[in-house]
């Protein structure tokens, strides 16, 4: 009921930014009842057990990017006053979980009732029965595997927002909270371990596909032939530009304040060091989902192979939640550093500082990440252009 209420009473743009977890949820199980409508409909094939796993991918986006929302909810912000209220760090998680639940399982029947208007359960089959091969029509419907499947993304984000919040420093103590200019933050230490990662993940795929002469890497839709290590080799290239991105954009920062740093462009480079860890992992991310845009589009899209609807929903699930979380993270980054731009203000500072080290920061990163993600993408597609 506390969180209806904070729901009614919130700002129009929180509850923007909750519609599309939802919208993302409703991707997400409309893709996930389309694979159990295939596999019912085609039980002995392989590709059933393929279209599950492609719809793991939207599914750890649209988590991410509830648990980013979460935490840049005001309503589950730890305030002043609020735990003699009852309202301490664990009640404020439950707060949190509780509001993802609602909004994530809003996603989720709308998903099920789509589907199930698109099969002609609930009316005539719509648009002549050309749905009808990808969604099962004609045959019945598991309903416990189906509200597992939907039930999937309500739980894992409402407990993965419950666990970060929980886990969520306390913003008084940032060390921007001084009127002076905080110290260096320590570098993050997965640089290396990122790159290793992302070596290891394009030398996989160009093992993988060494084989494969003339067939490319199917996207859903194309099941015949698929090298399942190329698939392993994309998500090991992916998880080193996560764990890489906070490295990259610390080293931004360090690049920023290098020979005689003037005011803007050290209190850019000094920001950006500590927000490493804060966006540098939906950087990374961002990187990795463009860099497989750019090479999916290298292969397909054309009259050959064509993208089929299901592939199209999910590329612009998983896109649009890997972009909604790095902006939702760089939000939290500019709350956290509220009180420090107050502060540089109050001592005199123009406005025009504060503005040259915002693009200073963009800049700095659009120049690392971009040529990074026209690499990534470019050694991803090579071996797969035959």
């Amino acid at each position: 009921m506390l969180a209806l209420r904070l729901t009614r009473g919130t700002h129009p743009l929180v509850l923007v930014r909750r519609l599309l977890v939802a919208a993302a949820s409703a991707g997400v199980g409309f893709l996930l009842l389309c694979s159990l409508g295939y596999a019912s409909a085609h039980p002995a094939s392989a590709g059933s057990v393929l279209r599950l796993l492609w719809c793991f991918v939207p599914l750890a986006a649209t988590v991410m990017f509830a648990v980013a929302v979460a935490r840049t909810d005001p309503s589950t912000r730890p305030r002043p006053g609020l735990s003699s209220m009852g309202l301490g760090p664990v009640r404020l998680s439950v707060l949190a979980a509780v509001s993802t639940a609602v909004s994530t399982t809003l996603g989720s029947m709308v998903a099920l009732l789509f589907f199930l208007h698109l099969r002609g359960d609930l009316t005539g089959m719509p648009f002549d029965g050309g749905a009808a091969e990808f969604l099962g029509a004609g045959t019945p419907l598991p309903l416990a595997a189906a509200l597992m499947l939907l039930a999937l993304v309500p739980v894992l984000s409402a407990t993965a927002s419950a666990v970060a919040l929980r886990s969520r420093p306390d913003p008084a103590r940032d060390t921007f909270g001084s009127e002076e200019l905080p110290e260096p933050a320590p570098a993050p230490s997965g640089l290396p371990w990122g790159v290793a990662l992302v070596a290891l993940g394009l030398a996989v795929e160009a093992y993988a596909s060494r084989d494969a002469v003339g067939s490319a890497f199917p996207l859903p839709g194309r099941f015949d032939a698929t090298p399942v290590a190329v698939l392993a080799g994309w998500t090991l290239a992916a998880a080193g530009l996560a764990v890489a991105g906070p490295g990259l954009t610390y080293l931004c920062g360090r690049a920023l304040q290098a020979v005689r740093p003037g005011a803007a462009r050290l209190l850019a480079g000094r920001v950006l060091m500590d927000e490493a860890r804060r966006i540098g992992r939906p950087l990374g991310l961002v990187c990795a989902v463009f860099a497989a845009v750019i090479a999916a589009s290298a292969l397909y899209g054309g009259d050959e192979r064509p993208w089929g609807p299901l592939t199209a929903l999910g590329a612009v699930v998983v896109l649009g939640c890997t972009v909604a979380t790095l902006l939702t993270s760089a939000l939290e980054a500019k709350q956290a550093r509220a009180h420090t731009a107050e502060a540089l203000l109050r001592m005199g500072a123009p406005v025009s500082v504060l503005r040259s080290a915002t693009a200073l920061r963009a800049a700095a990163l659009l120049l690392v990440f971009a040529p990074l993600t026209w690499v990534i993408a470019e050694l991803a597609a090579l071996p797969l252009a035959k």
